[in-house]
Formats: structure tokens, C-alpha cells, sequence
């Protein structure tokens, strides 16, 4: 594996301690803003939207301009926001913190991107876990650090925090992935098609984003449905922390060493299998309420991630051809955040009309979503054509070499 994986990897664990504004958003706006339930419940959901178009648009913009140069704006961007976020006028929040988190999507598209652009295709899979385990290693301890710094100093600092690691993040990749010969734009090679046509000649890889839509409308319950559920029955927060610290632990410890063991394995198999298991998960919960069953579905639910989201990550990825990377990537990227802005919604209106319907429609989605994956990956693919040229990491054109 490339050495610049492991230094992005570096890079991606330290700005994803600092990362944690967004934990306490909701906290900051109702507490030190003083802004009222809803008011904060729409700053948060526009939020979301801006996310998810971010993480849409990311792959266009490095597509055009190099996934390299990209990163770097969007980084910078995003830093500069965020370390103005204490100084800013309330009113002036509705237009700042929507723009962070686009260009915060931009930047996660863009550095999927440029791992999928630095690695070639068959090492894909192990390298997007190493960027995986070094995100949910920070992630693991960011929120702790967070919760000391906002109770013990200021939710003010969590922004300058959080602004500070994303300027961070933009010197460290300026740094290891350095620029030769940056053209301002990237220039298709010939014979070149446009992503929906690449597209609609891979319909596996459509087949796949659908199934990963539903699937994240059905996995990003465990962050909104699920913990009203335990309470409804009478089970503490605490059990809910304990079962995200389960998530956390097992794929920090379990991610790499499954990528590498499946690396030979066919990925859309896998994938299909990862999602039955989330579907299991959800279907553990018809067992009933209590600690044992939670702790089942989130075992479950935990193992089907571990397998299905790196793998599909670089099914993408090996899918694509160079001159639409991005696009693709984007394409996964925004898929692959959508319950963010779905889950919440959608599962709320089920569980509050009808709540015992929610966890059997859960895992009627999940499974469906795996069997036709798993399905689809019976249909012969197609790999990445000779007759494209290559564009490495900053948008140029380089001529292929023999045998890709």
C-alpha cells in the first residue's frame, strides 16, 4: 500500500479528534445561542441537506480541477468557518454552518477520491479501511475530549477546535500528496463518456447505490428511532453508550483485518452479505426489548457494516473509470449519507404511527436491499476499459500503462 495512504490515514485521525462540533450542535444552539427547539431543529436539518450535496458535488469539482486541489479549498474553507463560528452574529449562523457542512462534504468526497486515485485497483479495499480505522479511532475519542472541553471551558472552543483541524488537515495533505505539474484543469481523455453513460454501462454499480440508500435509511436508525425505542422500555442512556461504544470497538479493531482476509473475495457478495446482516440486526429487536436483544442488534449491525461499507467503498472505486472518479465517488459518498437527512424523518413518522411496525419494515428493507445485491453480482462486470487515458491525483492526463 502506498505510503501516502498511511500519512492521509495519519491525517484523517487527528482532524477526526477535533472534529466534533457537530456532536453538540444542537446543544450550542438551544444553550449558549439561545435559540428555540425548532429553530435549531431547521438550522440542523438544512445542515444536513448541505452535507449530503457536498458529499454529491465533491467528486464533480475534482473531476475539473484535480481531487487534490480540491480537498485542499474545501478544507481551508471549511476551517476558516468553523474558527468563525464563536465570533458570528446568531442570524449569521442560518448561512455559516450550512456552507461548512457543503464544503465539509465536498472534502469527505474528495478525499475518497484521492485515496481511489493513489492506490491502484485491487489493494483499494485495505486501503479504504486503514482511512476507515484511522476516522473511527478519532471519532472514538473525539467526543470524550469534546464533552471536557465544552463542560469545563466552552462550546466556543469545539469550533475553533474543529476549524483549526480542518486548516490542519489541508497543510498535512498539501504536504504528503505533493503536486507535480498541476494543470488548473483536468482534461478528459478521448473517446471519453460522461458519468451517466459510464453509469447506465455498470448497472451493478447502480444496482449497488440504490441498495446502499435504503440501507443507510435503515442503518441510521440505531442514531434516532432506536435509542427512543430503549427508553421506551425502560433502558437507560447508558446502555446506549455502551452499545455505540460496541460499534466503535469492533470496527477499530475488526475493519482492517476483515478488508484484508475478503480482499479475493467477490465484493458485491460480501457487500450483500453485510447488508442481510444489518436486516438481522433490526430483526433481533422482534425478540423483544431488553439489554440482551439490544445487544444482539448491535453486534449484528456492527458486522454487516464492518463488511459491507469499506467493500463497496472500493467496488466504486475499481468500477470507475479515471476520467469520472470523483463522480462516482461522489456518487457513493451522498448515497451513502442520505438516511442522514431520511432516517430521522421517515422512522419517526413509522414508529410514532405504528411502533411496532418499525424494526420488521427495517429488516424487510435491509434484506431486500442484500438479496438483490447479491443478486446482482451473479451479472458479469465490466472493468475499467485500455482505451482510457489515466489522470492521477492532481487532474492530469498521463498515458495509460500496459495491462490496466
Amino acid at each position: 500500500m502506498p505510503r501516502t495512504v498511511w500519512l492521509l490515514a495519519a491525517g484523517t485521525f487527528v482532524n477526526m479528534v477535533v472534529s466534533v462540533s457537530f456532536v453538540y450542535l444542537f446543544l450550542y444552539l438551544t444553550g449558549p445561542r439561545g435559540l428555540g427547539v425548532r429553530e435549531a431543529g431547521l438550522l440542523s436539518g438544512v445542515g444536513g441537506i448541505g452535507l449530503v450535496m457536498g458529499n454529491f458535488t465533491g467528486g464533480w469539482y475534482g473531476d475539473r480541477f484535480g481531487h487534490r486541489r480540491v480537498l485542499l479549498a474545501a478544507a481551508t474553507t471549511s476551517g476558516l468557518l468553523l474558527a468563525a463560528v464563536p465570533v458570528l452574529p446568531t442570524a449569521a449562523l442560518f448561512l455559516a454552518l450550512p456552507l461548512c457542512e457543503y464544503t465539509s462534504g465536498v472534502q469527505r468526497a474528495a478525499n475518497s477520491a484521492l485515496v481511489a486515485a493513489v492506490v491502484p485497483e485491487g489493494v483499494r479495499r485495505p486501503a479504504f479501511a486503514v482511512v476507515r480505522a484511522a476516522a473511527n479511532g478519532g471519532f472514538t475519542v473525539g467526543p470524550v475530549l469534546g464533552a471536557l472541553v465544552a463542560t469545563r471551558f466552552s462550546y466556543d472552543w469545539l469550533y475553533v477546535a474543529d476549524g483549526l483541524g480542518s486548516l490542519g488537515l489541508a497543510c498535512w495533505t498539501a504536504r504528503v500528496v505533493p503536486a507535480h505539474g498541476v494543470r488548473r484543469r483536468a482534461q478528459s481523455p478521448r473517446g471519453a463518456r460522461g458519468v451517466w453513460p459510464e453509469l447506465l454501462s455498470r448497472p451493478a454499480v447502480l444496482v449497488l447505490l440504490a441498495a446502499i440508500v435504503v440501507i443507510d435509511l435503515v442503518y441510521r436508525q440505531q442514531y434516532s428511532t432506536f435509542p427512543l425505542f430503549l427508553a421506551d422500555h425502560g433502558l437507560s442512556t447508558r446502555l446506549y453508550g455502551a452499545l455505540l461504544a460496541i460499534n466503535g470497538g469492533v470496527l477499530l479493531c475488526l475493519e482492517l483485518p476483515t478488508a484484508l482476509a475478503l480482499r479475493r473475495r467477490s465484493p458485491l457478495r460480501v457487500v450483500g452479505c453485510g447488508l442481510l446482516l444489518v436486516a438481522a440486526g433490526y430483526g433481533a429487536l422482534l425478540l423483544g426489548a431488553g439489554a440482551a436483544t439490544a445487544v444482539a442488534m448491535m453486534t449484528l449491525l456492527t458486522l454487516g457494516e464492518l463488511l459491507y461499507k469499506t467493500t463497496a467503498t472500493a467496488y466504486v472505486a475499481d468500477q470507475a473509470p479515471e476520467h469520472v472518479q470523483g463522480r462516482f465517488q461522489s456518487l457513493y459518498a451522498g448515497a451513502s449519507i442520505s438516511g442522514m437527512v431520511l432516517a430521522a424523518p421517515l422512522g419517526g413518522a413509522v414508529y410514532e404511527a405504528a411502533p411496532g411496525l418499525l424494526w420488521p419494515l427495517c429488516a424487510v428493507l435491509g434484506a431486500a436491499a442484500g438479496v438483490v445485491v447479491l443478486a446482482v453480482g451473479r451479472l458479469p462486470t465490466r472493468r475499467r476499459g485500455a482505451r482510457y487515458e489515466r489522470q492521477d491525483v492532481v487532474g492530469r492526463s498521463v498515458e495509460p500503462t500496459p495491462g490496466t
